[in-house]
């Protein structure tokens, strides 16, 4: 994760290195061109939200084309990735997340997020959602010349969009909370809470967790000790509990991730939390290459511009029953990520926001906050399809691929090219044949993904 405050766009104009490098000094760097921008000084407290803007227009979306063109970057909308994701024989069969509920939680929120929904869905023709905001603690006023809050508005518009993009009759809940999550212990007791809170009413059938803090960075860690981070796992038993699937994002910086200090990255390969966490789905990044029409010109990559998809093993958490059929790869840790789709933003989303009253308009975002919020859709999807919550998909996850592979009928389709090679001279996990700790068991065909989930996740309920 890692990367987004503040929210960083260009004056609707020109991308490229000019706009890079503004990027890269506003924030640690996770997605943005084809060539991965090095770790810079920031100021402190170090963002983790997953998420990055590099291209701004006012009047509208543009084409892959016209991106091209101006941006030297590929740009994606929601029609785009239901024909790259073969979505679009579920919607024909009425599975489009009817009846399901995805519960988006990111600070502080975004004061516009209906009317930004609204419109992204007219604009590309998808009936809109309403979203249900709920408010957990003291949530501040919101300020549009708060860098913190408009970050965090970024993200929760990114969330929202993308999840609403794969499961459009799918309900909403954005979860606001009232203190930034940032490395580290500080802002997750409150996501926590608010996330068990839910779950205890049976609000939400499916979470999706843009953010994560470096396992390195929480108290107690260079001793041993990590009852700071096993200690915030209520939630998530609590959701096994209630047969509730939970989805973080893998982070952005690759094999490695921020320093506690807001100094630069870690010299050593690290992960982040919650997304090591076992009983979280891990999800990943991968970089699409498609034309206008989403008809893919290649096969997916490993998302790896300006940023790169985290995965790697857990200093904190062994490896998981569920892992026994990748330990080849994962070795006695717990490996990450789990899964993987769309984060590059060369090849990014995009997204309408108006939070900002003085940039209002469209942006492409990518990273692996738009990656979580994605398959937080298909997982509504399967759940529809199913009748009935999936929980905890892990199990039935990696029991698909070890059983079937990427024979047509799992829908997995395996990454084979790219690598999440990161900063700091760490070298990063290269995809290959199968299981890797740069993409897991790789991306999806939606339309056999779905069905093969629900079934196999009644073997394992």
């Amino acid at each position: 994760m890692r990367i987004a405050l503040p929210r960083t766009r260009t004056a609707a104009a020109t991308v490229g290195a000019t706009a890079l490098a503004a990027a890269a000094v506003m924030a640690t760097p996770l997605s943005g061109s084809a060539t991965a921008a090095p770790a810079v000084p920031q100021v402190k407290p170090v963002p983790a939200v997953a998420g990055h803007q590099l291209a701004h227009s006012t009047s509208g979306p543009l084409t892959s084309e016209q991106c091209q063109a101006k941006w030297k970057i590929a740009c994606y909308g929601p029609l785009q990735y239901r024909q790259a994701y073969n979505l679009n024989p579920l919607y024909k069969a009425g599975i489009t997340g009817k009846g399901r509920t995805i519960v988006i939680v990111d600070s502080f929120g975004s004061p516009t997020i209906q009317h930004d929904l609204d419109v992204y869905s007219k604009q590309y023709g998808i009936p809109s959602s309403k979203v249900d905001v709920v408010k957990w603690g003291n949530v501040p006023a919101w300020d549009p010349k708060n860098k913190d809050m408009t970050g965090w508005a970024g993200e929760s518009t990114l969330d929202v969009e993308m999840a609403h993009a794969v499961a459009p009759d799918a309900k909403i809940v954005l979860v606001e909370t009232a203190v930034a999550e940032t490395e580290g212990v500080t802002g997750l007791p409150e996501m926590m809470d608010a996330e068990k809170h839910l779950i205890d009413r049976g609000i939400g059938d499916v979470i999706s967790q843009s953010f994560g803090a470096t396992e390195n960075t929480f108290p107690g860690f260079d001793k041993g000790d990590f009852s700071s981070i096993k200690n915030l796992r209520y939630a998530f038993k609590d959701a096994a509990a209630h047969g509730v699937t939970v989805l973080a994002s893998s982070g952005d910086g690759g094999a490695t991730d921020n320093t506690a200090d807001g100094s630069g990255y870690y010299k050593e390969r690290v992960n982040s939390w919650p997304s090591s966490d076992p009983l979280v789905t891990s999800i990943g990044g991968t970089q699409l290459h498609l034309d206008d029409k989403g008809n893919r010109l290649s096969p997916e990559s490993v998302y790896n511009d300006n940023g790169a998809g985290g995965g790697g093993q857990s200093h904190v958490f062994e490896r998981p029953s569920y892992q026994d059929g990748v330990r080849g790869a994962v070795g006695n840790r717990r490996g990450t990520p789990d899964i993987s789709m769309a984060a590059a933003v060369n090849g990014g989303a995009w997204v309408y926001s108006s939070y900002d009253p003085t940039a209002v308009g469209w942006d492409v975002s990518g990273g692996t906050s738009e990656a979580a919020p994605l398959f937080s859709g298909i997982v509504a999807l399967a759940d529809q399809a199913a009748g009935h919550r999936l929980g905890n998909i892990n199990d039935a996850l990696y029991s698909l691929y070890k059983h079937q592979g990427y024979k047509p009928g799992s829908g997995l389709v395996d990454v084979n090219d790219g690598t999440n090679n990161s900063y700091a001279g760490v070298t990063g996990y290269t995809a290959v044949k199968g299981y890797d700790m740069a993409t897991g068991v790789g991306t999806i065909d939606a339309a056999r993904f779905v069905t093969a989930l629900a079934h196999e996740s009644r073997r394992h309920h």
